[in-house]
């Protein structure tokens, strides 16, 4: 079984869980389906918006399309949250891509 079927899975039993939310979201991706896994992305940010890997993975994907305004945008608020729950990791990470774009 594929590991997006999986995910999938075990989401019936706990649609809550925000890492098989994400990781359905990556699976997308990595099946080539960039439009489901921007739109897993908003849901996970819906669900959780203190995710922050979410903020940086839905940038990256829209900078990939060339939507720049939109990527700029999400990882602007990424920082934010990156801030606010003290990701300085990420917060330095999405601050470089957003300078890059």
């Amino acid at each position: 079984m594929p590991k997006r079927e999986q995910l999938e899975e075990l989401l019936k039993s706990d649609p809550d869980d925000i890492f098989l939310q994400y990781g359905l979201a990556m699976a997308y991706v990595s099946e080539g389906n960039t439009a489901k896994g921007l739109e897993q992305l908003v849901n996970v940010i819906e669900n959780n918006p203190d995710y922050v890997a979410a903020y940086f993975q839905r940038g990256q994907l829209l900078a990939d399309q060339g939507e720049t305004d939109a990527a700029r945008d999400i990882v602007a608020r990424g920082i934010e949250v990156a801030r606010r729950v003290g990701d300085a990791h990420a917060e330095s990470e999405m601050t470089g891509f957003l300078e890059m774009l």
